[in-house]
C-alpha cells in the first residue's frame, strides 16, 4: 500500500474505499477520482477525460487550473505566504484596492470561504442596526428566504429549511425571519417590524435548483428595503464573478457598454463574494460595502489568521483580471442562451426532462419525476460513462454550470453528449 501511494498507482476504486475509511461521511459524490483539470476538462486517475460541467459548484468559473491565476500563485508563495493580521504585508492594501475599485463599494473585508463571508455580512448587518438604525441591544432581525443555501455553519443552517441541513444542529441562531422566495407582499409584511435590520438573499437560488426570481423581484424588494431602512445583502458566492452573464447577478439589467461599469441595476448594501473571486485555485472570500456599513466594525471585532493572506489577494487579483481581460461574463451571456435553446429541444421532444431555467452558464434541467426518485443521479452516472460531469441537486433536478471559458464548439460537444445520454437513458 505505501509503495502504490508513493507511485500514485491507486485505483479509482481503492482511493474512494480510502476516503470511507478515513474521512468523514458528510458527502455523497459521484464515483470519479479526478486527479488533473485543464481548462473545461478534468481526468480521472485511469485517464478518462470529462468535460467538467459544474466547475466546483462555480469556483472555477475561469477553467480548470489557468495558468495566469496558477503563475500568480506560484510566483508568491516563493516570497511571502503568511503573516496574519498581526502585521501588514505588501499585497493586501493593493488586493483591497483593486477589489474596491472592481466592484464599485468603499471598502473590503476579505475571509476564506464563502460561509465566512456569509457570517461576516451577517455580523456586519447586527453591528450597523445597533450603531446607525437604532435598533435595541440585542433585538436585531435579518429576513431569509426559504429554500437558500448560505452554507452550513450554525448561523447558516439557523436560516434554512433544508431538513437535511438543520435536524439536529439545534439550538439554533436567533433573530432570523424566513419568508417565501419570490414573494414581495411577504417580504413587505416582513419588513413591517422596526427591528429588521437587512434582508439576505441569494438573486438566483443554486442549490434550491437554479431559481430565477420573476421580472422585478429584486428591483422592487431593493425599494422596500430602502424605504425602510434595512440593508439590501445579496450573497452573491455561487451567482457572482460573470457566472449569470454579468459581472454580479444584481446587475441585472445594467446599463453598461464596455465592460462592467459597476451601474448595477440593484445595488447590494452588502455585496458576498466567494469561489469564483479566486478562480479555485485557493480559498477566498470577501465582504463589501461602503463606509457608512463596513466602519461599524472595529479592530478585534472580527478577523481570520488566514483572512487577507498575500498568497490569495494576488491569487484573486489574477483571477478577477482574467474574467475582465477575456470577457467571461458576456461569453457566459451568449453560451447560456445557446445552451437553453439545445436543452429546451430536448424538454419538447422527450419526456425525461420537464423544463429547463437559468441565467448565463448557471441553468438546471428539471427531471420528469418525484423529487425523493434516483432518476437524476442515475442519468448524472450515464452522462459521466459518456463524458460529462453534472451533479443532481434537490433529488430531480440537474445543475449545469461548466467553467466561462467554454467555446460554443465546446459547449455543442457538450450538449450532443447531454442528448446522446437521453436518447440511450
Amino acid at each position: 500500500m505505501g509503495n502504490s501511494i508513493a507511485t500514485g498507482k491507486l485505483t479509482s476504486r481503492e482511493l474512494i474505499e480510502m476516503e470511507l475509511r478515513h474521512g468523514a461521511h458528510n458527502y455523497k459524490p459521484l464515483p470519479v477520482v479526478l486527479s488533473r483539470g485543464e481548462g473545461i476538462y478534468v481526468w480521472d486517475v485511469e485517464g478518462k477525460k470529462y468535460i467538467d460541467f459544474l466547475s466546483a459548484y462555480s469556483a472555477v468559473n475561469q477553467g480548470h487550473c489557468h495558468p495566469r491565476i496558477v503563475g500568480a500563485l506560484i510566483d508568491q508563495a516563493g516570497k511571502l505566504t503568511l503573516t496574519s493580521r498581526a502585521f501588514h504585508n505588501d499585497v493586501l492594501g493593493p488586493f483591497e484596492e483593486f477589489a474596491t475599485s472592481f466592484f464599485g463599494y468603499d471598502k473590503l473585508l476579505p475571509m476564506n470561504t464563502g460561509v465566512e463571508a456569509v457570517e461576516t455580512a451577517i455580523k456586519l448587518c447586527r453591528k450597523w442596526a445597533y450603531l446607525k438604525k437604532g435598533i435595541p441591544e440585542n433585538e436585531a432581525r435579518i429576513v431569509f428566504v426559504e429554500r437558500n443555501f448560505h452554507g452550513r455553519t450554525l448561523a447558516a443552517v439557523s436560516a434554512s429549511t433544508d431538513p437535511t441541513a438543520r435536524a439536529d444542529f439545534g439550538p439554533y441562531v436567533p433573530g432570523i425571519n424566513i419568508i417565501p422566495y419570490d414573494d414581495l407582499p411577504a417580504l413587505e409584511k416582513a419588513l413591517e417590524n422596526p427591528n429588521v435590520a437587512g434582508f439576505l438573499f441569494e438573486p438566483i437560488q443554486g442549490e434550491a435548483g437554479v431559481v430565477v426570481p420573476s421580472e422585478g423581484y429584486l428591483t422592487e424588494a431593493h425599494r422596500m428595503c430602502r424605504e425602510k431602512n434595512v440593508l439590501f445583502i445579496a450573497d452573491e458566492v455561487q451567482t457572482g464573478i460573470a457566472r449569470t452573464g454579468k459581472l454580479l447577478a444584481t446587475c441585472g439589467n445594467c446599463s453598461c457598454s464596455k465592460g462592467c461599469e459597476n451601474k448595477y441595476e440593484t445595488r447590494a448594501d452588502i455585496l458576498i463574494l466567494g469561489k469564483a473571486i479566486s478562480g479555485g485555485v485557493f480559498p477566498v472570500s470577501g465582504v463589501l460595502a461602503d463606509d457608512e456599513i463596513m466602519m461599524c466594525i472595529k479592530p478585534g471585532e472580527h478577523g481570520s489568521t488566514f483572512g487577507g493572506n498575500p498568497l490569495g489577494a494576488r491569487v484573486a487579483m489574477a483571477a478577477l483580471e482574467v474574467v475582465r481581460d477575456e470577457n467571461l461574463a458576456e461569453n457566459a451571456h451568449h453560451l447560456g442562451e445557446i445552451f437553453r435553446s439545445r436543452m429546451q429541444k430536448l424538454v419538447d421532444n422527450h419526456d425525461l426532462f420537464k423544463l429547463v431555467r437559468g441565467k448565463g452558464l448557471l441553468n438546471a434541467v428539471v427531471i420528469n419525476d418525484s423529487p425523493d426518485s434516483q432518476t437524476a443521479g442515475k442519468f448524472c452516472l450515464q452522462m459521466a460513462e459518456n463524458g460529462l460531469l453534472a451533479k443532481p441537486t434537490q433529488g430531480n433536478i440537474i445543475r449545469f454550470a461548466p467553467p466561462l471559458v467554454m467555446t460554443e464548439e465546446q459547449l455543442n460537444t457538450a450538449c450532443d453528449i447531454i442528448e446522446k445520454t437521453v436518447l440511450k437513458f
